[in-house]
């Protein structure tokens, strides 16, 4: 118990005024209008943890990768129905385990003082190797879908293998993690929104990737005043 109120603690602590604005907001904002739209109880805690997920990463916390578990797991289920066999496959193969690897690798790198995740940036030859193995995983994956019969194959190819990527340099603590975010929530807010057009209750879903959006971008600004260069 004292581990736990201990653990509690360090993660209330250092929050900013705008933070705590931004995150409660937002979980509040999605929550409302997801009710509104008449989304499923499963889409709404879906939206909601994964908001709370996102902002904790974007603030450096260890409890990100636990409302990131809860996210994935509901997320995956939601993919299935609306046939992004991509996203189903990333979330419950990739996403949920990376969930404990994470929290382990950022438990060990946490600044003691604002007990937040040490952050870094790359270097270009980093950069370079990062936008490679991007575009050639998704053109290759991006295949392998359109084989199964999956719905914007290659969107939602690049939606995944982007993902994949930026959840390795995350859990790194890089912030170049934050551009490719920006690419995957653009990309993923596009298959949402023509998902919900064509009659799937998503509008959480698609909130959710929304805030994701904005939230990314806010964070990028964050992480690039507070990262130190690294030799990768």
């Amino acid at each position: 118990m004292e581990k736990v109120s201990r653990f509690i603690k360090e993660e209330l602590s250092g929050w900013k005024l705008w933070e705590m604005v931004w995150l409660f907001s937002a979980c509040a904002v999605i929550a409302a209008l997801s009710a509104y739209w008449h989304d499923t109880v499963m889409g709404i805690i879906s939206a909601t943890t994964g908001v709370a997920c996102v902002v904790c990463t974007g603030k450096g916390k260890l409890s990100a990768y636990i409302f990131g578990a809860v996210n994935v797991v509901l997320y995956a289920i939601i993919s299935l129905h609306a046939r992004y066999y991509g996203e189903v496959m990333l979330n419950t193969l990739y996403y949920f385990p990376m969930q404990f690897y994470g929290f382990y690798v950022w438990n060990r790198h946490m600044n003691k003082e604002t007990h937040e995740v040490e952050k870094k940036r790359m270097t270009k030859a980093g950069r370079g190797k990062l936008v490679f193995a991007t575009a050639a995983g998704t053109a290759a994956y991006g295949l392998v879908l359109k084989a199964l019969g999956g719905a914007l194959p290659f969107v939602d190819a690049l939606s995944t293998v982007a993902s994949v990527v930026a959840m390795v340099i995350s859990v790194k603590m890089y912030m170049e993690q934050w551009v490719i975010w920006i690419v995957v929530d653009v990309v993923t807010v596009i298959m949402w929104a023509i998902a919900f057009y064509n009659g799937n209750e998503s509008m959480a879903t698609l909130l959710m990737w929304v805030v994701y959006l904005g939230n990314a971008i806010i964070m990028y600004f964050k992480w690039a005043r507070e990262a130190k260069t690294d030799a990768v």
